[in-house]
């Protein structure tokens, strides 16, 4: 298969079981609005690209993909109800997400905190679905709320806030990257070699690969701020200057963005060289993402 035909097989993978994950609910239900909220992010598409690597890092460490399935919706939990989130007036006040109004804009501020509440809380129930060994169930539950929390996700968007319309520098701009973009793509990773049972040597090189990739996700996002268009990213750009926010290109320049983009790409392909099976996919998957478009 080439690196689109697997990418495609995984993602279909994860949307049949995320269709499966939000039950039906009667629309008279009282209840009814958030499960409705909940869905509407979590089923808008995206390119799925966290479960996806989950998938294919437990496939990586010689087990069956799908065994990764419950720890990869529970990324994408994670992930969806931090975009509803970082969306709302009090965060980025954006009004576009993947082509779509974004939550609040379709449904109200509050049952838009509380769909990413619910996914939040869901994801978890989702990782402890996993059919395996319980203890990598609890490893896997584990990695995902520390690389979500205050030390991960939630600390890089405490910086991101705290940070806009100051001076703000490299480092702090690697230390705000960590956690807003590299720690869950990391969880993913991790969280895919712990699902084929893994050991620890595993998910030092699933962190180092997803260290190289996020970072150079992110900067590549930065690019794509400055350059990109808004119809084929499915979201504004530009907020990054209108908010008076410091990224890598207003730092560095395009040219030396890009540089740094390919650099962390390399430190991705580096870490694959810890794993005895085939690494062509995500190999590939790094390479894509250094030169994507969206």
């Amino acid at each position: 298969m080439t690196m689109k035909e697997t990418f495609e097989r995984y993602r279909l993978l994860v949307e049949d079981a995320l269709s499966q994950t939000l039950p039906p609910h009667d629309p008279e239900e009282p209840d009814a609005l958030v499960w409705q909220s909940m869905a509407y992010s979590l089923q808008a598409g995206g390119k799925r690209i966290r479960p996806v690597m989950a998938l294919a890092f437990c496939a990586l460490c010689g087990s069956q993909p799908e065994r990764a399935v419950p720890f990869a919706c529970a990324v994408e939990m994670v992930h969806t109800y931090s975009l509803i989130h970082d969306d709302l007036p009090c965060m980025d006040d954006d009004d576009l997400r993947r082509g779509k109004p974004t939550n609040h804009k379709v449904y109200g501020e509050a049952m838009a905190l509380l769909a990413g509440d619910g996914l939040l809380t869901l994801a978890f129930e989702a990782a402890l679905r996993f059919d395996g060994p319980a203890q990598d169930a609890l490893r896997g539950a584990r990695v995902l709320a520390q690389c979500a929390g205050a030390s991960g996700m939630v600390g890089g968007q405490c910086i991101d806030l705290e940070s806009q319309g100051k001076t703000a520098d490299l480092d702090l701009l690697w230390k705000m990257d960590q956690g807003k973009t590299v720690a869950l793509i990391s969880a993913a990773c991790q969280m895919g070699c712990i699902a084929a049972g893994a050991g620890e040597k595993a998910l030092e090189n699933a962190r180092r690969y997803a260290e190289g990739v996020g970072m150079a996700f992110q900067i590549r996002d930065d690019i794509l701020d400055v350059l990109g268009d808004a119809q084929t990213l499915g979201k504004n750009v530009g907020m990054d200057s209108a908010r008076d926010k410091r990224n890598y290109v207003s730092l560095l320049g395009v040219e030396e963005a890009q540089r740094r983009v390919d650099s962390y790409t390399a430190q991705a392909l580096k870490a694959l060289e810890g794993f005895q099976g085939d690494t062509l996919f995500l190999k590939e998957l790094a390479e894509s993402l250094a030169t994507r478009d969206k």
